[in-house]
Order: C-alpha cells, then sequence, then structure tokens
C-alpha cells in the first residue's frame, strides 16, 4: 500500500497556491537544505503523520464544493512532492480530472519523477532560489544543474501559462542584480509568469 509522511494539511487558501480556493498538503522529505527554510522538520523522516492517497482524499473532499465552484483543489508541497510519484498519481485516480492538482517545486529532482507526473499535474509553483550555481550551491547545499534541465524541459512540453515561477530576495545571498539576471535569463528560457519576492528572516 501506497504511504507517505505529511507534516502538514492547510486548509482554504485562497489564491496562495494556485487558483481559486485550495488545500495545500506539505509532504515530508526534501533533497535541499534551504539555509532559511520555512518547514525545516520535513528534514526529520520521522516528522508528520502517515497518509495513505485513500485516507488524505477523505480528509481532503470535504471542501469539494469550494475546489468546483473556484476551480481549486490541491497543491502538493514539502518538502519536495516530485519525489512522492506513487502517491501523487494515486491520489489523482481517486479525485478524478475535476480537482486541480499543482505542486511547489524545486525542480531538483530526477528527471523521470517529472516525467512521470506531468500528465497528472495542471500546473506548477517552481521555487528557483538563484540561477547562479555559486548563488545556489552556497543557500541550498545543491547544485542547480538539474533544476534548469527539468524547467527547459517543462518550458517545451507544457503551456508556460500554468507555471509559475518564484524567485527570491535572499538576505545574505543574492543582490537585486543577481535576481534581475535570474529573471532575464528564466524568460529567455520561455518563463512567462513570475512571483518575486523577499525572504523575511526572523
Amino acid at each position: 500500500m501506497c504511504k507517505a509522511r505529511i507534516i502538514g494539511v492547510s486548509r482554504h487558501r485562497l489564491s496562495t497556491d494556485g487558483e481559486g480556493v485550495t488545500t495545500l498538503v506539505a509532504f515530508n522529505g526534501c533533497p535541499l537544505r534551504c539555509k532559511y527554510c520555512l518547514n525545516s522538520h520535513c528534514w526529520n523522516p520521522e516528522m508528520g503523520r502517515e497518509y495513505t492517497p485513500e485516507s488524505l482524499y477523505e480528509e481532503t473532499k470535504i471542501d469539494q464544493l469550494y475546489f468546483l465552484a473556484t476551480h481549486g483543489g490541491v497543491t502538493f508541497g514539502g518538502g519536495e512532492p516530485l519525489l512522492q510519484v506513487d502517491f501523487i498519481k494515486e491520489f489523482r485516480s481517486l479525485c478524478g480530472p475535476q480537482w486541480q492538482i499543482l505542486a511547489e517545486s524545486s525542480l531538483n529532482v530526477p528527471f523521470e519523477n517529472l516525467e512521470a507526473l506531468d500528465s497528472i499535474l495542471d500546473g506548477y509553483i517552481i521555487d528557483i532560489k538563484d540561477v547562479d550555481p555559486a548563488i545556489y550551491q552556497a543557500y541550498t547545499g545543491k547544485d542547480n544543474v538539474v533544476v534548469l534541465k527539468n524547467l527547459e524541459w517543462l518550458l517545451q512540453h507544457r503551456d508556460p501559462n500554468c507555471i509559475m515561477v518564484r524567485v527570491p530576495h535572499i538576505p545574505d545571498f543574492n543582490t537585486d542584480e543577481d535576481v534581475s539576471k535570474s529573471m532575464d535569463r528564466l524568460k529567455a528560457m520561455g518563463v512567462k509568469n513570475f512571483d518575486e519576492f523577499n525572504y523575511i528572516i526572523r
């Protein structure tokens, strides 16, 4: 039976994780170690509650009327949702095509994961951090080669309008000029929708 640890289920989110009313489902597990991570507890493999796709569907379907009325649905985040291929596929088979299913992802995953889920997902919110490899490595602890290759493939295979790319200003790691350079390169790749914002360090 397919199972996954989930560190949070947040209902009634309005236009923050996709169109309409959404429920954000945060998976445990992430390949990155971002310095200012808001969900660093997802690095502990014991954190969270274990769900099956069936138990998550039973919990989320209470909001089906909101999803259908507003063109909303479930957004999978984390952690890294694209590490949960079988779980998301089974969940989609339960909720059917009426709900919008999105993934908030770093895209720092094997290409086969992205390819396996692409026909299941309605859209993506991609946290790109920074295009500069040195900045990305310093902030996340990983390189971004796979990220950019996956994004390039995605932009060639999907309508760019279903892809939102987040480009943060990260204190002590990138400058306004770095962010501008990242956005210029991403636009040249075909990205049309951006969420440019400032990390607020508490």
